[in-house]
């Protein structure tokens, strides 16, 4: 009968491989950056009309808000085609107006060439910018 042995073989290696080790290398050198303090803009000068064309161009989402509710999921599971959804607004009143998210203006709904169509009634005074960039 032959002996079986776990033994390795000859020059082969008799485990796992040995870690490799990384040189030991002098830690970066950090020091303090001085940024040229930002000059204003002095008053009444106005921003250059190359830069601001740049942005004339930039695609914003434009929506109008009927109205909003709440639903429980049972309900809007239940919903089909001729089901009505009431909102929390009346008949005749005015809509909001918001750019990607952002109320900026109310207004009325009209009919322009059998198309629906806004009609301002009213813009909204800009608020302060948030803390979060307008993310809701």
């Amino acid at each position: 009968m032959e002996r079986v042995s776990n033994a390795a073989a000859p020059g082969a290696p008799a485990g796992p491989p040995a870690p490799e080790t990384t040189p030991v290398t002098q830690a970066p050198s950090v020091r303090p950056i001085t940024f040229e303090p930002l000059s204003a803009r002095p008053e009444g000068e106005q921003v250059e009309t190359a830069s601001m064309d740049m942005l004339l161009d930039v695609p914003l989402r434009v929506s109008v808000e009927l109205g909003r509710t709440r639903m429980l999921v049972r309900k809007v599971l239940e919903l089909q085609g001729g089901s009505v959804i009431e909102l929390d607004r009346m008949a005749g009143d005015v809509v909001d107006i918001l750019v990607n998210d952002r109320l900026i203006a109310r207004g009325e709904v009209v009919v322009v060439d059998d198309k629906f169509g806004v009609r301002i009634t009213d813009l909204v005074a800009p608020s302060r910018p948030s803390l979060d960039g307008g993310l809701r």
